[in-house]
């Protein structure tokens, strides 16, 4: 399970997407985000698809990578996609019973899911190019003006990034007590659905409670290296604009102007 999940990994590559600065990929994935809510008819998500194709081509990280972070949400796409199938009025093209499909129905639910996975691929993508130190830094610096009004900016980076990468370990440590049970004979994978789902409510006792050790334990390694509230620290890492940063902001402001205006233009 923990092998699934992308999010929170970091896959080493020298590409050009790895040597952008922090601030900017996390800048470009704000922009980009919102852009891609603006989404509204096919030729806007096929611009946004093939953008999508050339940053992930630009990474060099095999395609099978960024395909494991769709497995853990599978579930969620097909329930979007099926609730906006079956409860969303309009043209009946199929029924049976108190079921119906609508036209309108399968265009709203392709466009959700298709919108979801092009939102989970960036946020994939932000991981797996910038190493989690480097995060916390672009964070800490694009949030250094709200430290002026008293807001904990470095305990805030620390948090969020903390809690990024602590996604796969924290399925590490659920894989591990599955093994545990499997090896005692009790195997939850070959029951039913219903079943499983109850029997996964036991299990989260003892990975809370080794969640709460890993939580104490990184505390104290915080502690013993005098971080505090890190207020004062330097890097031995600059960060630092380069050319490359600019051209990569010129393309996230011309793909961000090119949805807005396939969006006013009704295309």
């Amino acid at each position: 399970m923990a092998n699934a999940v992308v999010l929170g990994q970091y896959w080493e590559t020298n590409s050009i997407i790895h040597l952008l600065d922090p601030r900017t990929k996390i800048l470009g994935l704000i922009i980009i985000m919102l852009s891609f809510l603006m989404l509204d008819t096919f030729i806007s998500y096929a611009v946004a698809t093939l953008f999508l194709i050339g940053i992930l081509l630009l990474t060099n990280i095999p395609f099978h990578v960024l395909g494991k972070s769709l497995k853990p949400i599978l579930f969620i796409l097909m329930f979007t996609f099926v609730y906006n199938v079956l409860f969303t009025k309009g043209n009946v093209i199929w029924s049976w019973l108190f079921i119906e499909v609508t036209t309108e129905g399968l265009q709203i639910g392709i466009r959700f899911v298709w919108r979801l996975i092009l939102l989970i691929l960036l946020a994939s993508i932000l991981t797996l190019t910038t190493k989690p130190l480097s995060l916390a830094d672009g964070l800490i610096k694009l949030l250094a003006p709200l430290s002026k009004l008293n807001v904990p900016v470095e305990q805030f980076s620390l948090m969020i990034v903390i809690a990024i990468r602590f996604i796969p370990t924290i399925l590490q440590e659920l894989d591990r007590i599955l093994l545990a049970h499997k090896a005692r004979g009790y195997d939850m994978i070959s029951l039913s659905l219903p079943k499983r789902i109850f029997a996964y409510i036991p299990i989260l006792i003892p990975l809370l409670f080794t969640l709460i050790q890993r939580a104490e334990q990184l505390s104290y390694a915080i502690d013993a290296r005098a971080y505090g509230n890190g207020k004062g620290r330097t890097t031995y890492k600059q960060l630092k604009f380069a050319q490359i940063d600019l051209q990569a902001g010129g393309i996230v402001i011309v793909l961000t102007a090119s949805l807005l205006l396939l969006k006013i233009g009704g295309v």
